[in-house]
């Protein structure tokens, strides 16, 4: 070998083993089902459904809910889509949906979440059916003026660093616009999504529009769907259902400079994205000081916490160990989130330290343990998620796994600790409620549930015998009683579109029930079925 090919080649070999690394890095390896699962697939007009083995008729329903709402959601953007695909993903428990353009296509993750504030009173793949396809809407916006170019010479990857210039923001407050506009629920019509903002204005919070954009470490900011719900709601109020299909239309049509898009936003409402923020701002903390000045709040009583004044630090899910002691999670941006005791005659004291917890909200404690349920990933296949329970005994500081790959949303101990009430959702899309054994995870019961309805938020009462939760009916959601034992059901309040949460079977049942104004919630008692008192 000459010295000139030496000095050339045994570089460039050795670079070889960062060139392959680097690739890995830059291409990645998308998270894969199981080999072995059969695929199929429902072609409609519009739509490309692929299912796996066993979700037949719930890719048909999904399909025909496509759609329903392919011309309504695609109506004020003013450009029908082609045709696309989408995945429905049954291996994990991560309720969750995405649209991507590269490869173009949407998955829908359809394990059903037990939170109250994401789903509403609707299915959770008919929420998702919304949603995202809005997405696919707004990416073929993108595809017109200098996006057709884009697409000719480095295909979606090209029409996708076009869209970099369209905040978050935008993207996914018209989402959730889409959705609250097109279903009786949506997160536009749920308290909670926005009272982080509504605290914030109210306790004279006002952050920069920057700080609005990018977040805080320090501060509660809320997210970008908050966000861009209230600022793509405002201006299609106030300009025009289709002003952001115009600001859109003149964006893709020369994005190519800084600001692009607050500027086609500027030549067609005289506002400027801070502008509209600015007025956004003004027109909710207006509004919603007034509705505060109306409401008489409930008096409470503060517990001692160990909060940092440095940054936001919350408490949330608190269950009752005594009368005067709670179990709560406390997270924050200088806490990972972890199990606090809090009393009013002592010190906060932690508990335990969480791992990858799914649906917080569903804490339970009884018999001196307290449970809830964790993500568990296959080392393999990364999107079979499975959730799995978790019980502490709060004595003894022992951590105990029952059961093994399981699916489950939400567990709740019986008063005595023995028995766990359990939700899932498999990977036919069957909706169970089933009570375990609390300590081998064996399922004691299945109650019946030959209409496949969605139990939420299940409670045992005081003495076991029976329990109660909410149930998602074509009609909205009910409460019902059932009893522990034989199964029956009756239902103390008939399917409406309130958006019943966390029941507790008091002397009465109660549960919590949001009301305009949009800040109020009620908690409704149960005297008789079908009769309550707020």
């Amino acid at each position: 070998m000459s010295s000139t090919l030496r000095r050339w080649l045994l570089p460039t070999l050795a670079c070889l083993p960062t060139w392959v690394a680097q690739a890995q890095t830059i291409l990645p390896t998308l998270s894969q089902t199981p080999a072995s699962l059969p695929w199929y697939e429902v072609k409609t007009p519009h739509f490309r459904v692929l299912y796996p083995a066993g979700f037949g008729p719930t890719a048909q329903r999904t399909a025909q809910r496509l759609e329903q709402v392919y011309g309504p959601a695609s109506a004020s953007l003013e450009l029908p889509p082609r045709p696309v695909s989408v995945v429905l993903q049954s291996q994990n428990t991560i309720g969750n949906g995405f649209v991507t353009l590269l490869p173009r296509h949407s998955e829908f993750y359809t394990s059903f979440p037990q939170d109250p504030y994401l789903t509403g009173t609707i299915d959770w793949l008919d929420q998702l059916s919304v949603h995202e396809y809005r997405h696919v809407v707004q990416y073929e916006k993108a595809r017109q003026g200098s996006g057709r170019l884009a697409y000719a010479l480095g295909g979606y990857g090209g029409v996708g660093l076009l869209s970099l210039g369209v905040p978050d923001w935008f993207a996914e407050g018209d989402a959730v616009g889409t959705e609250t506009a097109l279903t009786r629920s949506g997160r536009g019509r749920i308290p909670n999504f926005d009272s982080g903002l509504r605290a914030n204005l109210l306790a004279g919070r006002y952050f920069s529009y920057s700080k609005a954009v990018a977040g805080s470490f320090r501060d509660n900011v809320p997210n970008h769907y908050v966000l861009g719900y209230f600022l793509t709601t405002r201006l299609k109020r106030t300009a025009g259902p289709t002003v952001w299909s115009e600001v859109l239309r003149r964006y893709y049509g020369f994005p190519a400079y800084p600001f692009s898009f607050s500027d086609k936003l500027r030549r067609i409402t005289s506002l400027r994205v801070d502008d509209l923020y600015r007025q956004t701002m003004q027109e909710l903390d207006s509004t919603w000081r007034a509705e505060q000045s109306r409401l008489e709040l409930t008096p409470a009583t503060d517990f001692a916490v160990q909060a940092s004044q440095r940054v936001f630090t919350e408490y949330q899910y608190p269950q009752y160990l005594s009368d005067s002691t709670v179990l709560a999670v406390k997270s924050g941006f200088g806490h990972i989130p972890q199990l606090v005791t809090l009393s009013r005659r002592g010190a906060e004291r932690r508990v335990h330290q969480f791992g990858l917890w799914n649906n917080p909200e569903m804490l339970s404690v009884g018999g001196g343990k307290a449970a809830w349920v964790e993500f568990r990933y296959d080392p393999r296949w990364r999107q079979r998620v499975y959730s799995e329970v978790r019980v502490l005994d709060l004595r003894t500081g022992r951590l105990t796994r029952p059961g093994r790959r399981t699916r489950y949303a939400a567990v709740v101990l019986s008063p005595d600790g023995r028995h766990l009430l359990a939700a899932t959702t498999d990977t036919r899309y069957h909706h169970r409620l089933e009570v375990l054994d609390a300590t081998t995870g064996a399922v004691v019961r299945t109650f019946a549930n030959p209409d496949n309805y969605h139990y939420l938020h299940p409670r045992w009462s005081a003495d076991g015998r029976s329990l109660v939760a909410v149930r998602l009916e074509p009609a909205g959601k009910s409460l019902v009683l059932l009893d522990a034992e034989t199964g029956t059901a009756r239902t103390l309040l008939p399917a409406a579109n309130d958006n019943l949460s966390h029941p507790q079977p008091w002397a009465h049942t109660c549960c919590s029930i949001p009301r305009a104004p949009a800040s109020t919630m009620y908690m409704a008692c149960i005297l008789q079925p079908g009769k309550c008192a707020k």
